[in-house]
C-alpha cells in the first residue's frame, strides 16, 4: 500500500511513518529512547502545561490531562533510524498536531545532545488511512514483527521499544488502545499466536526484497 496524501479526520486510523534522515541511528541509546517515549506520552494532551524539557526535569510538579487525547496509539515500534505508529485521531488536526510536537521536541533534544544542526527526519511524516478491519490486523503483526524481521529479538515480547508486551496484558508506560486489534481474537494468546505465524515469511521477504521489482 504506498504512501500518499491523505486527509486526516476525526474518528480514521492511521499507519504513520518516518525514517531519519540518511538513515543515522536516532535511538541508538536506552536514553535517546526513553526521551522519545516519555515525549510520546507527554505530547498527547492537547494542552500540555509546560514545555516538554521543563516536564522531564520535575514531572512530579505537573500533572497532563490523558483523558481526552488529540490521538490514540493503537500500536508503535521504535527502531534504530525510524518508527511506526497507528494512530486513531480523536481530535482535528490531532494526529498532524501530536506529530509536529513530538518530532520537534525530539529533533531538538537530539541536536543538542549530538552538537550537530538540521533536519533529523526525511520528511514531516508520511500516513496512510487503515481502511478494514482485515488490513488493521496484519498492520499491527506487520509493525510488531520489524525488531524480529530486522534480528534485534527473537520474540516480538522481547524487544522493549514497541506496544506488543501490552497486547499481552503486561504493564506498559504508554497508554496503548489494544481493544482495537484485541476484539478480533478470543484471547491475547491468540493474537501472539497471529503475529508469530508470520515470522518466518517475514524474515524471509527482508532478505530477498533487494531482488524483488516492487517494494513491499
Amino acid at each position: 500500500m504506498p504512501y500518499r496524501k491523505v486527509t486526516l479526520a476525526v474518528g480514521e486510523t492511521y499507519h504513520i511513518f518516518n525514517r531519519s534522515l540518511q538513515n543515522i541511528p536516532i535511538f541508538s541509546s536506552k536514553r535517546e529512547i526513553d526521551n522519545f517515549l516519555k515525549a510520546m506520552k507527554f505530547y498527547l494532551t492537547p494542552t500540555p502545561p509546560v514545555k516538554f524539557s521543563v516536564y522531564r526535569q520535575s514531572k512530579k510538579s505537573y500533572s497532563i490531562d490523558l483523558s481526552d487525547p488529540l490521538v490514540k496509539i493503537v500500536t508503535y515500534c521504535l527502531m534504530p533510524n525510524h518508527f511506526h505508529f497507528i494512530l486513531f485521531q480523536n481530535k482535528d488536526n490531532g494526529v498532524k498536531t501530536y506529530l509536529q510536537r513530538l518530532t520537534n521536541s525530539y529533533s531538538h533534544y537530539f541536536n543538542l545532545k549530538n552538537e550537530r544542526k538540521g533536519p533529523l527526519f526525511e520528511s514531516p511524516f508520511k500516513a496512510v488511512r487503515v481502511e478494514t478491519d482485515e488490513q488493521m490486523l496484519h498492520l499491527s503483526r506487520y509493525i510488531h514483527l520489524n525488531p524480529v524481521t530486522a534480528y534485534l529479538a527473537e520474540h516480538p515480547k522481547d524487544y522493549p521499544y514497541s506496544s506488543f508486551p501490552a497486547y499481552l496484558g503486561e504493564k506498559h508506560p504508554l497508554p496503548i488502545e489494544t481493544s482495537i486489534v484485541l476484539s478480533s481474537f478470543s484471547s491475547p494468546r491468540d493474537y501472539e499466536i497471529f503475529v508469530l505465524a508470520q515470522k518466518d515469511y517475514q524474515r524471509k521477504l527482508e532478505e530477498i526484497k533487494h531482488l524483488l521489482l516492487e517494494e513491499y
